[in-house]
């Protein structure tokens, strides 16, 4: 279970919320543009320090104090893949593991290369592959540590509709193999609720409405989330 309050002071406002997820379990953040959403990701996934708060995964404290990173199994996704561009897409992959694995850690990333579709770009210097097989890559070294918890930040952005299909179709087939918590922001409505049946809306810092997909449609908090929730 992901239990989670995060306090950050911003200029304008104080991000102040509260999160529980049980193993498994999925939480889409929506609201507008400046909300603190990503604040909320980058503080229980260790990359910024909350003011205040607690951040517990099961019987593993994240905050206070903080944990650091590699000891955290999370994964955490973003629009960018931050790729090692003179590395191979292998060596990208298994950065951050050790150097000794043993023969499940190998079966487990050859799993990571078949089923991602990477086979044939292994062993090419990550500088050189597409766009597309480059957030490949970052999902693969992302999976690579079995993560208890997944954060992704708008990590669709700028790509086609047919590779966003794809790649939300893996994450769902990971997602029933790994069991990890999920947690995940995206501008598209449609697309967070293909990844999780639950949503909490966020304004100015704070869950001002949760619940599924149907209810928030339904009755949105404001009329800027019902201006969000329409179609592109």
């Amino acid at each position: 279970m992901l239990e989670a309050r995060i306090v950050k002071r911003r200029r304008d406002f104080t991000v102040d919320v509260s999160v529980r997820i049980e193993d498994g379990g999925c939480l889409a953040l929506f609201g507008a543009s400046g909300a603190g959403k990503s604040t909320i990701l980058s503080s229980i996934a260790g990359i910024e320090q909350p003011d205040e708060g607690v951040v517990r995964l099961g019987d593993l404290q994240l905050y206070p104090p903080p944990l650091p990173l590699h000891r955290r199994p999370v994964g955490y996704l973003t629009q960018e893949p931050h790729l090692f561009p003179h590395l191979t897409v292998e060596r990208n992959i298994v950065f951050g593991l050790g150097s000794r694995r043993t023969a499940a850690e190998a079966g487990w990333l050859k799993h990571l290369r078949e089923s991602m579709g990477l086979a044939s770009v292994w062993q090419a210097p990550a500088a050189q592959i597409s766009g597309g097989q480059a957030r490949r890559v970052a999902l693969a070294r992302m999976l690579a540590r079995r993560p208890r918890l997944v954060l992704l930040d708008e990590p669709f952005g700028g790509l086609d509709r047919q590779l966003v299909r794809e790649l939300i179709d893996a994450l769902l087939a990971w997602r029933r193999e790994i069991e990890f918590i999920l947690m995940v922001i995206d501008h598209q409505a449609e697309i967070l609720e293909r990844l999780c049946p639950h949503a909490a809306v966020i304004a100015q810092g704070r869950i001002i409405q949760q619940g599924c997909w149907e209810q928030i449609r339904r009755a949105p908090a404001n009329a800027a989330i019902g201006e969000l929730l329409r179609p592109l």
